[in-house]
């Protein structure tokens, strides 16, 4: 096995994410040392009962002490308060990064309160799943996955590889982008369509001249995969949205524009529109599991047998 890259990682706030890079970075050798912490006594007990961090503190002031590689795991509205909390307490050379959803808030609340001499390199892993906690982690949790890095300006160039080189070794692809630039991508790819999901199944809810029951019994693969998206942790989502209202609004109006366009060829019986339309999206499909990023496989790959 090779070096360790880093010697000592603390994990601000393990939950799903948290708790899977620390499971990854100790399963590749990724780290001498995991320091995690947590403001829930409950959590610490699960993560020194798991066993994936080999100290469990209090305080994010404590965890940073002497770490070389320090991942906040926190909701993206509370970034900035922990990043003021850890200042005093980093490293010299130390390298902060965070696993946000959106990324040019937390350049923003974070970036000011760190001191010059740490290295700042904000990050998202575009993983993870419709569960929660750190009981919910796996180590495999980023093979194949993105993670895209986005540097402010004028970050050190060396600590930004180094990061890269964790999370490679952690399984994930890489990608360097701005952060208004992954926010902007993000927002079609992922928040626009949570948005749509947490709506729809809202909607079914609503509806009183459909029972619940009829809802549930009748579920077919398409509702189902929306009600799996809008079980998200809602915190996070709502944190999401306000953190990355200009550009969720942006691709909220586009998508609007083209629910107008689909609702006046229904209207108006325009078949040829809607087959021109499905068509062309069926292509961005393939293009996804051509790119390895899900499966050909029959219903989606849905397991038939029992489902976590």
């Amino acid at each position: 096995m090779t070096a360790p890259l880093f010697d000592t990682l603390a994990i601000i706030g393990p939950g799903l994410i948290g708790s899977s890079i620390a499971r990854a970075a100790r399963a590749q050798g990724a780290v001498r040392s995991i320091v995690a912490s947590s403001r829930s006594p409950e959590t610490r007990k699960i993560i020194a009962k798991l066993g994936i961090a080999d100290k469990v503190v209090e305080t994010s002031a404590q965890a940073v002490e002497g770490a070389d590689l320090v991942i906040v795991c926190v909701p993206v509205g509370v970034c900035g308060t922990v990043a003021k909390e850890i200042a005093p307490h980093l490293k010299a050379g130390a390298i902060v990064s965070d696993v946000g959803s959106v990324k040019g808030v937390i350049v923003r609340d974070m970036g000011p309160h760190l001191p010059d001499n740490v290295h700042f390199v904000p990050a998202h892993p575009v993983a993870g799943t419709e569960h929660s906690g750190p009981e919910a982690g796996f180590a495999e949790l980023f093979e194949n996955r993105w993670c895209i890095l986005t540097p402010p300006e004028g970050t050190d160039a060396e600590s930004v590889d180094r990061l890269a080189a964790f999370w490679s070794l952690l399984g994930a692809n890489v990608e360097i982008m701005t952060p208004d630039h992954h926010d902007l991508v993000l927002a079609v790819t992922s928040h626009l369509p949570h948005l749509i999901a947490y709506t729809i199944v809202g909607t079914a809810d609503e509806l009183e001249t459909v029972t619940r029951s009829e809802v549930l019994k009748f579920s077919a693969g398409g509702f189902r995969d929306f009600t799996r998206i809008a079980t998200s942790d809602p915190t996070m989502w709502r944190d999401i949205f306000l953190a990355n209202k200009e550009a969720v609004l942006e691709m909220l109006g586009r998508f609007n524009e083209d629910v107008a366009a689909l609702t006046k060829a229904i209207r108006r019986g325009d078949g040829e529109a809607l087959s021109e339309h499905f068509t062309r999206t069926r292509a961005i499909r393939r293009g996804i599991i051509d790119a390895g990023q899900d499966t050909a496989d029959a219903d989606f790959g849905r397991s038939h047998g029992h489902e976590d």
